[in-house]
């Protein structure tokens, strides 16, 4: 620990960066799966408050919550995925930022709402205040373990039958459907598992940042988590864990030039964009960029013959 307070990361920022790396894998599941979900900010606003609204108003434990906002998220999942993810591509995209969206202005008006059908007044989300004053029941070593369990959780899911199918998927959906894969129970799946995982983020954060409002869970939010999965890459689950900590660890060591870290971030993603497309994690990038670089490191001219 003695050795991240030297770098500028204290316990806070390795928390906020274990975070991270969960939303990391959110989003991994669904883009190995050739899914370009951007829900995953909509699902890790749902789990948050439902944990925090269990917890704070309810009193029930970290666990309770947590279970809470992962239940919550996964059975919204499943109705919406059912009609989304006949979507493709772009338009894939456009409609999960379109969910996001809609549950943030749920959240902003679901007070009123709620209180105008049951006829009295209702204090749970508190609108564009946000609620404040969440226990702080997060703890580093919940965040290490439950990252663990996650990550050895989808290193075996890729070694089993649904894994393959999954990537069977990304490759070609047409030609897994022929195979006899069920793509629609698949895409479904790997969809709610995603938003679960979200949700689950979205608990563990509140209860050590303990404070949260309807902004935090915008569009940008849904940049970000991409951000992790393509800064670290895709092809293996440990790319969006490096992606997470990277871009969340870089404005803290580069505190001095805080004024310029949206400028950093953006040119360290444009420059893995376009020099190691497949991500930080990924040795046949670096052996490309190496090749590349020798390549210009040995040219010489070759001057023309004369005579």
């Amino acid at each position: 620990m003695e050795l991240l307070r030297s770098i500028g990361i204290s316990e806070p920022v390795l928390q906020f960066m274990l975070i991270n790396a969960i939303l990391g894998l959110s989003i991994y599941l669904t883009l190995f799966t050739g899914m370009f979900s951007l829900a995953n900010a909509g699902f890790m606003a749902i789990g948050t408050y439902t944990g925090v609204i269990l917890t704070q108003q309810f009193g029930l434990p970290l666990w309770g919550g947590l279970i809470g906002g992962m239940l919550l998220a996964g059975l919204i999942a499943l109705p919406i995925g059912l009609p989304v993810l006949r979507l493709r591509d772009i338009y894939l995209a456009i409609a999960t930022i379109g969910f996001g969206e809609i549950v943030r202005i749920l959240i902003l008006n679901f007070d009123p709402l709620v209180s105008s059908i049951v006829g009295q007044p209702i204090k749970m989300t508190y609108g564009a205040l946000g609620i404040s004053g969440i226990p702080q029941l997060t703890q580093t070593w919940h965040l290490v373990v439950f990252l663990i369990i996650i990550s050895y959780c989808i290193a075996r899911l890729h070694r089993s039958r649904f894994g393959r199918a999954m990537a069977a998927i990304r490759q070609d959906e047409q030609a897994a459907a022929n195979m006899g894969i069920n793509v629609v129970y698949v895409k479904n799946m790997v969809f709610i598992l995603s938003a679960v995982l979200a949700a689950a983020a979205g608990v563990l954060k509140a209860h050590f940042a303990r404070t949260i409002d309807p902004g935090d869970y915008g569009f940008s939010q849904a940049v970000d988590i991409l951000a992790f999965a393509v800064l670290g890459g895709t092809t293996t689950f440990v790319g969006p864990i490096v992606g997470g900590f990277v871009l969340t660890a870089m404005p803290e060591i580069l505190r001095d030039f805080k004024q310029y870290r949206g400028i950093i971030n953006g040119v360290i993603l444009l420059l893995v964009i376009v020099y190691l497309p497949g991500g930080l994690v990924n040795p046949a990038g670096w052996a490309r960029l190496w090749q590349r670089l020798r390549g210009k490191s040995s040219f010489k001219p070759v001057e023309a013959e004369t005579g």
